[in-house]
């Protein structure tokens, strides 16, 4: 009796055996992949920048349209810097497996780069940041480094010499032609920039001219307009706090389509940042008080009778900036009026808004409105027909009021590294 027991027990045992191995390998597999799937890198970039680059020369993940798929979410904000290139700050948020790895890396470019030289350090950067998500991933045991100490002594305890301390300039010019057979405008505007900024102070001096001339026929008839702006615009701001600042502007003009001979004005000022000016690329909230005096000469009478006066007047701006992974926000709300006369104001709103609804869709809405009550320097009698047609001088109005909307849907593939730029 024991001899065919001890059989039946070791033919079970072997069909045990047997079905262990069959369903433990493959679940074993199974347990692999999804692991592995945990780990593998799909990557989201929102930026504006060259994207078709960055897939190009970060081959090592998966780059994914849609932010859902992600597990490595990439934002770069960009903002112009002092020295006339751009500040770019890189927002890595981890996802999934990777949650708990979230992290910043900024960039600055200057004016005298190339775009591919920027597109370069952009892609340098990317790849360091992505470095901790690596050693985290499938990959951790792929990666070889190497670090370039060549010549860092020397770069640490060098001193810049900067020759132009810190400013900034630009001559611009640019004309354009068109020509019809009933209508030809030529226009022609140059123009001279500095700018001078430092941790404390930012400095500013503007130069520019423009002359329009257009010629309109219609019946036999031939109108022709000359407008002419000049101006020169200048401010001094200094930092207070990482909240606060204070500045004075002034400046004057000539301006033929608002009918001052020479304007000037004068501007004390001062801001509070309700977030600290580091964030400044993320978010802000600004709160800007400027108050001062103005002096029009006028080129013909007024419709109040004047041919020149002086104003005092105040303004207060609130801007806030808003960016972040689900979308973009701004708003400017700006009120005016002068000290003496409430009754002439003006109130400007401009705001924009992006979303990412989901997946591939987004919504961009944006608009404007205006409420103008201080026209003071419109000449006095009617508009000329010539004035109407070629737009030769402001025409009195109560109110100014614009918005767009945009809707954009991507679908189709979700992962696709490939690059071809072929015809």
């Amino acid at each position: 009796m024991l001899r065919p027991l001890s059989l039946f027990f070791k033919h079970h045992f072997e069909i045990l055996v047997y079905l262990f191995i069959y369903f433990l390998i493959p679940f074993s597999t199974i347990a692999q992949e999804i692991k592995k799937e945990e780990t593998q890198m799909r990557l989201f970039i929102d930026c504006n920048c060259d994207r078709n680059y960055v897939r190009q020369e970060i081959p090592f993940v998966d780059h994914v349209r849609d932010q859902s798929l992600a597990n490595v979410q990439l934002f770069i904000y960009d903002v112009g810097n002092g020295s006339g290139g751009r500040t770019y700050l890189l927002d890595f948020k981890g996802a999934q497996n990777y949650t708990e790895i979230q992290g910043e890396i900024s960039y600055e470019t200057t004016p005298n780069m190339t775009p591919d030289e920027i597109r370069k350090g952009l892609v340098a950067k990317i790849k360091l940041g992505l470095l901790k998500y690596l050693l985290e991933s499938d990959l951790a045991y792929e990666i070889t480094y190497s670090i370039n100490s060549k010549g860092n002594s020397t770069i640490e305890q060098m001193s810049v010499e900067d020759p132009w301390n810190n400013w900034i300039f630009e001559i611009y010019g640019e004309a354009e032609l068109s020509k019809e057979s009933s209508r030809n405008e030529f226009e022609y505007e140059v123009g001279f920039e500095s700018d001078r900024v430092t941790e404390k102070w930012r400095i500013r001096a503007d130069l520019e001219l423009n002359q329009a001339t257009s010629r309109f026929e219609q019946n036999n008839e031939t109108f022709t307009s000359d407008r002419l702006r000049y101006s020169a615009d200048g401010s001094i701001v200094r930092s207070l706090t990482d909240h606060w600042s204070a500045g004075i502007f002034a400046g004057a003009r000539h301006n033929t389509f608002t009918n001052q001979n020479l304007f000037t004005y004068i501007r004390p000022a001062i801001e509070y940042n309700i977030f600290p000016y580091r964030e400044v690329l993320q978010r802000e909230l600004v709160f800007a008080y400027r108050i001062g005096y103005f002096y029009n000469n006028y080129i013909d009478t007024t419709i109040f009778e004047k041919d020149n006066e002086g104003v005092l007047d105040h303004s207060l701006d609130v801007q806030l900036r808003y960016r972040q992974p689900w979308g973009n926000i701004f708003t400017r709300l700006r009120g005016s009026t002068f000290i003496k006369d409430f009754n002439k104001n003006r109130i400007q709103l401009f705001s924009r808004l992006s979303v990412r609804i989901f997946k591939g869709l987004g919504v961009t809405f944006s608009g404007n409105f205006e409420v103008i009550r201080d026209q003071i320097n419109l000449p006095a009698g009617d508009a000329s027909i010539e004035d109407v047609l070629l737009q030769q001088k402001q025409i009195a109005t109560d109110f100014e009021l614009g918005f767009r909307v945009g809707l954009s849907y991507t679908f189709g593939s979700a992962f696709n590294n490939i690059i071809n730029n072929r015809l």
